[in-house]
């Protein structure tokens, strides 16, 4: 199976960049289904062996694990390339999700957050506080992709 490494490297640099800035909620980390791996574990597990191979002595941040995997992209076993397509399908569905609630939230987000600096659980801590007047669409929506109960 070969595929665009590069779409997919950029893809996960893209969630290694959200996951370094949008930290969860201390009081949130029990609602988290933690039977179910993410994008970075989904990519480190697949790909460990590259990883350890050809990766050991790189320093992890700033996306350096990355282009050290696409610099080696015509060495990688099919479990890594696999691993990277199946991060990538991940994280396509995540942004899918994220750009629904934001479209269906836009205007409360508008109305009750102008103010409201983007990360960290900001945005949506306000939705949460200003709950008895969000519209029902933006409610919906937040449930539908799980960012409220």
């Amino acid at each position: 199976m070969r595929f665009n490494l590069l779409f997919v490297s950029m893809t996960l640099s893209m969630a290694l960049s959200i996951n370094a800035c949008a930290a969860n909620d201390p009081k949130e980390d029990s609602k988290l289904d933690t039977t179910q791996k993410g994008p970075i574990e989904t990519f480190l597990q697949g790909c460990s062996t590259e990883l350890e191979t050809y990766c050991k002595n790189v320093t992890a941040g700033d996306n350096r694990l990355l282009a050290c995997i696409y610099a080696h992209g015509d060495k990688l076993s099919g479990r890594c390339e696999f691993a990277l397509y199946d991060a990538s399908a991940q994280l396509e569905r995540a942004i899918a999700s994220l750009r629904y609630a934001v479209s269906e939230c836009a205007d409360d987000l508008e109305k009750y957050c102008a103010d409201v600096e983007v990360g960290e659980g900001r945005l949506l801590a306000c939705l949460d506080s200003n709950e008895k007047s969000v519209s029902t669409r933006c409610k919906q929506a937040l449930k539908d992709v799980g960012l409220n109960q």
